[in-house]
């Protein structure tokens, strides 16, 4: 059986032990210095799981080692590489989970390399071209040839079309870039003899588009809903004046009416 003295003489090694350990433990605050981050986000770490909780001292505080300070360092580390906390928990699932996530990693960080190389150049082409920033993607080297309403219809119509719309948009600008000038100084108070000359002289355009291009007779809408179609009538009623909206409806009829004769013959 132990002596008293034995025992005075274990607790009291016991008593220098937690002594020790509260001397070298780090508070919540100097691990969030030294973790180069905050205290908040230490506590956050702790709810979701990412943290093991620490000994408490006898006064209620925490009580962080070594181990503690590599964990935030070794969190502090996976999120430069771009992981989100959910993908850090994962890690621990499996060794095969850390190299997954890797792999994962290198695909999005390719994509958005490439990505930001696109924007790169499309950057350097505005700047060559001088352009304005209302200029569509894809259209800066026409830019110069497009009336502000013109600028703005081409990119509401990026939006409502799909991507073969879009290229074929951007072919058509190309190809006829003067073939609209007298519609775009049609003015709005415009009589209506001057309008049916305008809108007469606007349908070879349109039948020579739409026999290059059938798929346009149809609205090439990303969606082709009654609300797709009538945004694309508001926008063109607000952006072009009266008289040029009445010359559009008057050909884009007679062009119609014409293809439609032609294909009964």
């Amino acid at each position: 059986m132990p002596s008293p003295a034995f025992e005075d003489g274990c607790h009291a090694q016991l008593h220098l032990d937690r002594c020790l350990r509260a001397l070298m433990a780090w508070s919540t605050r100097r691990l969030a210095q030294l973790g180069g981050t905050t205290v908040k986000t230490i506590r956050h770490y702790h709810e979701i799981g990412l943290l093991d909780e620490p000994e408490r001292a006898a006064n209620g505080y925490r009580q962080y080692g070594t181990a503690h300070l590599v964990r935030v360092l070794q969190i502090a580390r996976l999120r430069d590489l771009g992981m989100g906390l959910a993908q850090i928990a994962g890690l621990e699932a499996s060794e095969a989970a850390f190299a997954e996530t890797l792999h994962q990693l290198d695909a999005q960080l390719a994509e958005s390399i490439t990505h930001q190389q696109n924007l790169r150049a499309e950057i350097a082409e505005l700047i060559r071209h001088r352009t304005t920033s209302d200029t569509p993607a894809g259209f800066t080297e026409v830019a110069g040839t497009l009336t502000p309403a013109d600028r703005a219809m081409v990119m509401i119509n990026s939006q409502l079309f799909h991507a073969r719309g879009v290229q074929d948009m951007k072919e058509i600008v190309a190809a006829h870039q003067d073939a609209d000038d007298e519609f775009d100084e049609l003015p709005g108070n415009a009589g209506p003899d001057e309008i049916r000359g305008v809108a007469a002289r606007l349908v070879p355009m349109l039948e020579m588009i739409y026999a290059e291009r059938p798929g346009l007779r149809t609205p090439p809408l990303s969606a082709r809903t009654g609300e797709s179609l009538r945004d694309l009538t508001r926008a063109v009623t607000e952006l072009y004046n009266p008289a040029q909206v009445e010359a559009l409806r008057q050909a884009y009829l007679l062009s119609y009416q014409h293809l439609e004769g032609t294909e009964e013959e």
